[in-house]
């Protein structure tokens, strides 16, 4: 009985492992949002790294977490780093890339809770007189990745939170444009 029971158990145990094993390496999260400004005023809300505050859906879960600026503080090479509680982790993000109203990019990397590094863009287009901004991350996910992403559906937590954000800047960037 307790041999069944333990075959049993191996079985569950290994078909869980080929299961996470199965799932995709690379990873892709993008949402996208209307926005009643121009390129470039919605392109400096997000290229002013001081200036996420007002509306990163990760400062309001931690109002209290530690940042600190390096380099320019805005465009390439500009650089934060957070520390906070579990709910935003700890990390570093550096724009590798500035493109004026058109492309930013920077590379993200996780300290806490997980380690990794990622790559996030933010690409703005004139569609009529709103801006469409999509904000995405990607990246290569490990085996704990993996198991994460089947347990969490890191699509749409994640994802969620980029709608959040989106929602923000659109009050930011909209209000910034009527002064």
């Amino acid at each position: 009985m307790i041999i069944d029971i333990l075959i049993i158990l191996a079985i569950i145990f290994v078909a869980l492992v080929v299961v996470v094993a199965l799932q995709p390496s690379e990873f892709r999260i993008a949402r996208s949002g209307s926005i009643s400004a121009s390129p470039a005023v919605v392109f400096a809300q997000v290229n002013d790294l001081p200036k996420w505050k007002a509306w990163s859906p990760w400062a309001k879960l931690d109002p209290t977490a530690k940042e600190t600026f390096d380099g320019p503080p805005a465009g390439t090479g500009a650089s934060m780093a957070w520390a906070g509680n579990n709910k935003v982790g700890e990390g570093r993000m550096t724009i590798t890339e500035s493109r004026p109203s058109d492309l930013i990019r920077f590379r993200l990397d996780f300290v806490k809770p997980f380690v990794g590094t990622h790559i996030a863009e933010f690409t703005f287009r004139l569609e009529g007189n709103q801006t469409v901004v999509t904000w995405s991350m990607s990246g290569k996910n490990n085996f704990i990745g993996k198991a994460f992403g089947l347990l969490m559906g890191c699509d749409k937590m994640i994802g969620g939170q980029f709608e959040k954000g989106l929602i923000d800047l659109k009050l930011v960037a909209e209000a910034e444009t009527t002064k």
